[in-house]
């Protein structure tokens, strides 16, 4: 019998940090502690990373980078094997595209068996999601999701605001239009080749040219960030009726240099398979797996009856995220916000109490999906208690925000010269800055705040 920890770690979205979770972490800590007096609760955030590259090289950096974390606390408390018999359970939190490295990580690790079965070791499956005595390390305890697009984005995200918006409302389903071109949605060619990858800006080197030997640790930690991809993207930054699909295909545009990226949302069949997958994984390997999905209540159920094409085309319930039919529906629960009038408002303020009263609900629903995933195991009745003394401070520090001031610098010297390109290029008639959308979807979503308050 050993002391335990529940590490719960948190992942945001597309171009989110820190501040995407505000307070919640901490408050969700709080709530488990209480409840689970038999363990430590831990809490750690995925530091600000870069919206680039391919998918399976952001999941790979984040896994590495959680792998140190767990080795990290399995060492403070002296773990004997904790392949075999963890000291440290994770629970991964993601929000929007976070949620989706979490489900790639998750599947990453269960394909990377550190010890299989002996029936494993005859078949040859090491990857098998069906045998029910793997063991992966680090052991992932369950995947809480909010407001995931596990199933791509809502059509309503656009439609609703392109309505209420009527005197742009040709131009911004152009711009829906053409942006579903630009990733094959609606075409026949709904594979990976749909997205043409020859327009989009570089994604960072490879695995295979950097020796990540000499590296510096951190220096080895891809920045991944993530969110509905580029189409909620714009939706969420109001700048759908101001985007063309030149600026976006020519990789001139903020969008562009996350397209390889977000082209995930873009393949509706592997989001099903990965969804199925992961709904799998519920009963062969006791995985906990919820996604708490943003819905519109009273803001919006006051307002009159929806008409026109709208109504068709985004249907009766006001969410980001498409909900899936049948037995996986069971694990999407909303979580109503009665004050947002848009979708993508209630998406990005999900973790504020002053613009979603619903904030503390869904804090105590969090609170009771992980409950329901440890209390009852064998893992939770069988620990000592929370960590203490050196033992409990120096887990602690695994805690701790940790900066690296040389990605930090050359982040900030990336940033410095996009903007220099973008007053070039907006200088010569070709490019619309992608900050002027964003502030514009701020003002607009003020805008409609207000007239919801009178």
């Amino acid at each position: 019998m050993m002391r335990k920890t529940i590490l719960l770690c948190f992942i945001h979205g597309f171009k989110g940090g820190d501040e995407t979770f505000r307070t919640f972490p901490s408050h969700l800590k709080a709530l488990l502690q209480h409840a689970l007096p038999q363990v430590t609760v831990l809490n750690i955030t995925y530091p600000k990373f870069e919206t680039r590259g391919d998918l399976t090289e952001c999941v790979a950096r984040f896994k590495e980078w959680l792998q140190n974390k767990v080795i990290d606390l399995e060492v403070a408390n002296s773990t004997p094997s904790p392949t075999v018999d963890p000291s440290v359970r994770v629970v991964l939190i993601g929000h929007s595209m976070g949620g989706i490295v979490a489900a790639e990580a998750l599947l990453s690790i269960m394909a990377e068996q550190p010890i299989h079965s002996q029936a494993n070791s005859q078949t040859g499956s090491m990857g098998s999601l069906s045998d029910h005595s793997t063991l992966m390390f680090p052991y992932i305890q369950g995947v809480l999701a909010f407001d995931t697009p596990y199933l791509g984005i809502a059509p309503g995200v656009v439609a609703h605001g392109a309505e209420k918006h009527w005197n742009t409302a040709s131009s911004a389903y152009s711009a829906y239009t053409n942006l579903a071109d630009a990733f094959g949605w609606g075409n026949k060619d709904t594979g990976p080749g749909a997205v043409d990858t020859r327009r989009m800006l570089p994604a960072p080197p490879s695995s295979s040219t950097v020796d990540a030997a000499s590296a510096p640790l951190w220096q080895r930690y891809g920045r991944v960030a993530m969110f509905a991809g580029a189409a909620g993207a714009i939706a969420a930054g109001g700048a759908a009726a101001y985007m063309k699909k030149d600026q976006i295909t020519q990789g001139v545009t903020w969008a562009t240099s996350h397209l390889e990226f977000v082209g995930v949302l873009a393949r509706p069949e592997e989001m099903r398979k990965r969804l199925e997958r992961i709904a799998k994984l519920t009963t062969t390997q006791d995985l906990g797996f919820c996604n708490m999905h943003t819905t519109l209540g009273h803001a919006v159920n006051t307002e009159n009856k929806e008409q026109g094409w709208t109504g068709k085309v985004a249907g009766k319930d006001r969410t980001f995220c498409n909900l899936p039919k049948g037995e996986l529906r069971d694990f999407f629960m909303p979580a109503v916000n009665d004050k947002s009038t848009a979708e993508t408002w209630a998406h990005m303020n999900m973790f504020d109490p002053r613009n979603n009263p619903g904030y503390y609900t869904l804090s105590e629903t969090a609170k009771e999906k992980i409950i329901e995933w440890t209390e009852n195991t064998e893992w939770y009745e069988e620990s000592e208690g929370p960590l203490t003394g050196e033992v409990g401070e120096e887990a602690e520090i695994v805690e701790r925000q940790e900066v690296d001031e040389q990605m930090q610098r050359e982040a900030d010297a990336k940033d410095a010269e996009e903007a220099k390109n973008a007053v070039a290029l907006e200088g010569d008639g070709e490019f619309v800055d992608w900050k002027r959308p964003a502030a514009e979807a701020e003002a607009w979503e003020d805008e409609a705040r207000k007239r919801s308050e009178l």
